[in-house]
């Protein structure tokens, strides 16, 4: 049993893939097919793409690709779990604070974000079938908050299907894991840290499951020395002003972790971690700064997955 490796740039970002395997079995063009497809469907970056067709003010409805669709719908259920704080349609928000593919301008007025709030909601779009419709024409959708882990699992699947049982995918950070390594120990995820902070490191052993992190160091704006996040109140239409630095979840796909991460952002540790007690096989692990001070907290059986501690 050997080792082999494929590694890129795809979405933005750096993508790599480390799986055993008596031979080797995957092509990167195959890889780097998948990717090109799935940005077609859902890049903001690709003028052509799927979504932003459906962001066209011309355009009213459409029919959704399989990719789309299949994060389209997910989307509507972390809406309803997260209490409609995960919103795909907060891409004016987005746009209007600086995050969007145009860049930063400056600042917001309170009357410009009062308009755009009443583009956002989950009840401003409808599914029926394969058929996305909104409600207004300037209505427009980021799937940016769910699509990479989506990513992650489509090559997952990939490798499974062309026969492979132990691998690592890994998108911009977003893993997932399946199976043993040929000494039959699991795969080893060093946990992100917010910049600068010196805490020893987590190393967490993962198997069939994935791991990902959002940081409100990952996207920002300082302006006049306050810092802007990239994650967006639906309710209030501005950024999120917390105390949480980061937020590690442990989950069975890469899409699950990816949009609990990003709404256990808006919440305080304690709720967030009280959220994530009623999930199932989900685990969380935050850093957030308390008077001047970096602290942790870390969900119930969160510990199972630590592996060791270096420094």
């Amino acid at each position: 049993m050997q080792v082999y490796g494929i590694s890129g740039v795809a979405q933005g970002t750096t993508y790599s893939i480390k799986y055993y395997s008596e031979r080797e079995l995957i092509k990167q063009q195959s890889i780097d097919s998948i990717f090109n497809v799935i940005d077609q469907s859902m890049s903001l970056y690709k003028a052509h793409s799927a979504i932003n067709t459906f962001n066209k003010p011309t355009v009213l409805s459409m029919e959704l690709d399989a990719h789309m669709l299949r994060v389209v719908e997910a989307s509507f259920h972390y809406n309803k779990l997260t209490q409609g704080y995960f919103d795909i349609t907060v891409y004016p928000l987005l746009q209007l604070w600086g995050f969007g593919p145009q860049g930063f301008g400056k600042l917001p007025l309170d009357h410009q974000i009062d308009s755009v709030k009443k583009l956002i909601g989950i009840d401003k779009i409808h599914l029926n079938g394969k058929v996305l419709t909104k409600q207004q024409s300037h209505v427009s959708i980021d799937l940016n908050g769910i699509a990479q882990g989506y990513t992650v699992d489509v090559v997952a699947d990939y490798l499974t299907r062309s026969g492979l049982q132990s691998f690592l995918v890994e998108v911009g950070g977003e893993i997932y894991a399946k199976g043993l390594k040929s000494d039959n120990s699991a795969y080893k995820i060093e946990i992100q840290r917010p910049p600068g902070d010196q805490a020893l490191n987590y190393k967490v052993m993962l198997k069939d499951m994935a791991i990902t992190t959002s940081g409100s160091y990952e996207k920002y704006r300082t302006v006049n020395g306050q810092h802007y996040s990239h994650h967006m109140d639906p309710f209030k239409g501005d950024p999120v002003l917390n105390n949480v630095l980061s937020v590690t979840v442990i989950a069975r796909t890469a899409m699950e972790a990816d949009a609990l991460d990003n709404y256990l952002m808006y919440l305080n540790p304690q709720e967030a971690l009280s959220f994530v007690e009623k999930l199932p096989q989900v685990e969380a692990y935050i850093i957030y700064s308390e008077n001047n001070t970096l602290k942790e907290l870390q969900s119930s059986g969160f510990n199972n997955y630590i592996y060791n501690i270096q420094s």
